[in-house]
């Protein structure tokens, strides 16, 4: 056991080790995996001193709570919740300097999914084809935090800069998620592609990491049969037969065999990872240049 470290208290519905991703594997079958609220992961490592790039904790709706073996800054971002270290509140969105031995409490989120617990220095898992992220769908990467588990910490990078105010978006309470039309759109009726247009989709409580799933109209295709396996982006909306789309997340395969209708740009994908079950989605098709 080391003194750089800390031990996971309560663990949360689910709380994983995220970085930027595993970046040019997706010809091996690996994900890209990373944070799926990219800009609140960058915002978190800023504000203890760390390169955006440094591991942190991505937690699901119901937060986490870890004990540090050493003193460190930490700085909680993503979905608004109370924080606490020791039982008093302490501030969200900017760096709080905490003594070892602490118990830092990321609760429950208040609105929005996934929070961000960054520590100055990193979290020091071990690496996987360059990254540190947890892929749930590969298994890559160290397991989702259990209780009682212990995690090192790297050491600060440096100064810890001084902020008055950090702000960033808060969780949607409607999405509105631009969609280039293709490739597979000719999969699909005329009508069909006016439903995605115009009907009203929900976010679905089956959605994870790899993607957000849909409650709503379905899609009529307009030809029957699958497609051989072909290859799948970041932000890929695919439909699959009962003609509801699945939004592909980090953690989304990288071939499939359903249509894919058209692709979400990837700088609209944190609002996605935000948005909790019965947010309602509208999609706004346009045709790729």
């Amino acid at each position: 056991m080391t003194d750089s470290a800390f031990v996971v208290v309560r663990a949360g519905a689910l709380t994983t080790v995220q970085d930027l991703g595993r970046v040019g594997h997706a010809h091996l079958g690996v994900p890209r995996s990373g944070a799926l609220d990219e800009p609140a992961l960058r915002l978190a490592n800023r504000l203890v001193g760390n390169p955006d790039g440094a591991a942190a904790l991505e937690t699901t709706l119901t937060g986490c709570a870890v004990r540090l073996r050493r003193a460190a800054t930490v700085a909680v971002t993503g979905a608004p919740c109370p924080v606490t270290v020791d039982g008093r509140p302490a501030a969200w969105g900017a760096p709080v300097r905490v003594r070892s031995g602490a118990l830092v409490e990321v609760a429950a989120a208040t609105h929005g999914v996934r929070s961000y617990l960054a520590f100055g220095g990193g979290v020091e898992a071990e690496q996987v084809l360059g990254s540190r992220s947890t892929d749930l769908l590969s298994g890559l990467g160290p397991p989702p935090l259990a209780d009682g588990a212990v995690l090192r910490l790297g050491a600060p990078y440096g100064p810890v800069p001084a902020v008055d105010a950090a702000p960033c978006p808060g969780p949607p309470r409607e999405l509105a998620l631009p969609v280039a039309l293709g490739p597979r759109d000719d999969w699909f009726t005329a009508r069909a592609l006016r439903t995605l247009a115009t009907g009203e989709f929900r976010v679905s409580a089956a959605s994870n990491r790899i993607g957000l799933r849909t409650e709503g109209p379905s899609l009529e295709r307009a030809r029957d049969g699958e497609l051989p396996s072909e290859g799948m982006v970041l932000g890929a909306l695919q439909v699959p037969p009962d003609g509801r789309p699945v939004l592909f997340l980090a953690d989304h395969p990288t071939t499939g065999g359903y249509p894919v209708v058209g692709v979400v740009p990837e700088d609209r994908l944190a609002a996605a990872a935000q948005a909790v079950p019965g947010t309602v989605v509208r999609f706004v098709p346009r045709r790729a240049r």
